[in-house]
């Protein structure tokens, strides 16, 4: 044992390195060896080798020239499968320096199509649809998407998006044969996504008119958009919309002079602020207006501050199921899909910033950290600074930080978060990206000054340039991340869609009167409802309030259980917002039923 105690390789094979060196030298390797390889009754490897690569050789000596590199791309594994495992091997002398063949491997028709519905910017084609002569199996007909033979495939997505969505299914089957929605027009202008569509379908299955345009122009998927079409909805919007295209298409999908919208679902408030705009006796005329997002929300509210909003609107964003599951939980799990889909980052030890520390700074600050990254968070509120702290972030000011970050996202739903000096000021290979709504938070416009040079590397991803040379990594042009980079998980946004199923619903039959032309928040009644029809998929089982503990606590045994105040809202916000009005549960509405 003391002899052998190295551990060292056997007499018959030469060490690493001295093999290495008699394969360069083009020396033979038993007699480098000395011959004990053969003498030991081990099979010569080299030999094998050598062996199969000449009866390749042979092989291939018959065939013209170009042809050769094509039969080594593809031959060798099912040659050395034919020679019991003798693996074809190149002339070491003579392929030594020239680079591996490439080979391609093939993607079925499906991962094709999947990956260019969610991942590509355009088809082939780079032409713009508008441009184009819009024809369905019906013939010509009132849309404009990129590609309708997409459809089969886009159906297959908005059918998976349905198995994670049980509440929209659920309201089908409970309130599709009351038609709560007929006589509705809705014009929609929200990310086009397989959730997105089952959320369409099901406001048509309530017996709605529906015409819809996109609020991104990066997160449109092609193939549902065109399944939209095949099933008799107007889509205006395909993936990779220029600004004027953006604004031509809510233009097309208001309507025509056969066709007027009577409702509003928006995200981002762009539908809403152009109807109000160019077409106010239409706006006039609307039942009612739903929002989801932070930065429609505060537009309605500055609408209502003013005394110009001449409708009723519906505030989602600051329901409790959107702010708890929306916010938190899906930017929590898609901005690292994101993140990595597009830089191929690691994120253990990297330090990062989220400026922002409500539901969506919350959602990604906990992924980022659960991967190792250094985290900091950036904060203009006191109660969601002292938050952050409490999890264990450093607040701090961006540009105490700027210079040794690696990554930046921004969260807040306002503008100027970044600017141009801190962007000056960052490193080089720094990662500049937006889960806020708008991209405004970003500094674009400084970007775009003449001193600096893009260079688009791959979708949605462009590296800025300096003059001296560093360079920034900017994401979706600073729109939002998740949707514009990556899938999103059904489940989450289910509870969002029927969210605001239920506002549409509410709005368009409530009695004249019930509500004035203001901002109005969801009921705590319609929260639980929509937060009990996702517990069967958990196979949750709720624990029942007997009437002595109903009465103890001054509430119904069958709620809600929280009072109207209870809300997740940005307090800073809210502050701001003094015309909030909160919904009460009233048994008149004869759509309660639904409850």
């Amino acid at each position: 044992m003391e002899k052998n105690q190295d551990l060292g390789l056997a007499d018959g094979y030469l060490k690493p390195q001295e093999e290495y060196r008699a394969e360069l030298n083009g020396e033979d390797m038993e007699s480098a060896n000395g011959g004990t390889r053969e003498s030991k009754g081990s099979p010569n490897l080299l030999q094998m080798l050598k062996a199969a690569e000449r009866r390749r050789a042979q092989q291939s000596r018959d065939r013209d020239r170009l042809e050769v590199s094509e039969v080594v791309a593809r031959e060798p594994v099912t040659e050395a499968l034919k020679t019991t495992m003798q693996i074809p091997f190149t002339d070491q002398k003579q392929e030594f320096n020239r680079p591996p063949t490439r080979t391609v491997r093939s993607m079925s028709q499906s991962s094709t199509d999947s990956f260019a519905s969610v991942h590509s910017d355009t088809s082939d084609d780079e032409s713009s649809p508008r441009d184009k002569l819009q024809k369905s199996t019906k013939g010509p007909s009132d849309f404009c998407i990129k590609n309708i033979s997409q459809a089969d495939f886009g159906r297959k997505e908005i059918e998976m998006a349905e198995q994670e969505m049980p509440a929209l299914m659920n309201l089908r089957k409970r309130a599709g044969g009351e038609k709560p929605l007929a006589g509705a027009k809705v014009v929609g202008c929200t990310h086009i996504t397989a959730q997105t569509a089952v959320l369409i379908e099901t406001l048509v299955a309530l017996g709605a008119q529906c015409r819809w345009a996109a609020c991104n122009i990066f997160s449109t998927q092609n193939a549902v958009a065109a399944a939209l079409v095949k099933a008799g909805i107007s889509v205006f919007a395909w993936r990779g919309e220029s600004e004027d295209e953006f604004w031509w298409c809510i233009d097309h999908c208001v309507g025509t002079e056969t066709w007027q919208p009577n409702m509003i679902l928006d995200d981002g408030g762009d539908l809403t602020d152009w109807i109000y705009k160019k077409y106010p006796e239409l706006f006039k005329n609307l039942k009612g207006v739903v929002e989801e997002s932070i930065t429609g929300v505060y537009r309605l509210y500055q609408l209502s501050k003013a005394g110009r909003l001449s409708v009723p609107a519906m505030n989602v964003n600051d329901s409790v199921t959107k702010q708890k599951f929306d916010n938190l939980y899906f930017c929590k799990e898609s901005v690292l899909e994101g993140l990595k889909r597009t830089t191929d980052i690691m994120f253990g030890g990297k330090q990062v910033v989220v400026c922002g520390y409500g539901e969506v700074g919350k959602g990604c600050c906990a992924a980022l950290k659960a991967l190792g990254a250094i985290v900091y968070v950036t904060e203009v509120d006191p109660i969601c600074a002292l938050q952050a702290c409490m999890d264990g972030f450093r607040v701090i000011k961006l540009s105490e930080i700027v210079r040794h970050i690696d990554m930046v996202i921004t969260c807040t739903g306002n503008k100027n978060v970044v600017m141009r000096e801190h962007l000056d000021k960052m490193k080089n290979g720094c990662i500049v990206c937006n889960m806020g709504h708008s991209s405004s938070e970003i500094d674009l416009a400084g970007l775009r000054s003449s001193d600096l040079k893009w260079v688009h590397v791959r979708p949605r991803v462009d590296h800025v340039i300096w003059p001296d040379g560093k360079r920034i990594v900017l994401l979706a042009e600073g729109r939002l991340l998740n949707l514009s980079c990556s899938t999103v998980p059904s489940f989450v946004l289910s509870i969002t869609a029927a969210t605001q199923a239920m506002a549409l619903i509410e709005l368009y039959n409530a009695p004249e009167g019930r509500y004035n032309k203001d901002v109005y928040l969801l009921p705590k009644k319609m929260d639980e409802y929509v937060a009990s029809l996702h517990l069967p998929i958990f196979d949750a089982h709720l624990t029942e309030l007997s009437d002595d503990q109903a009465k103890y606590m001054g509430i119904s045994k069958h709620g809600p259980f929280k009072p109207n105040y209870y809300r997740q809202v940005n307090f800073s916000l809210l502050r701001r917002q003094t015309l909030t009005h909160i919904l009460t549960f009233n048994v008149s509405n004869p759509f309660w039923f639904l409850l």
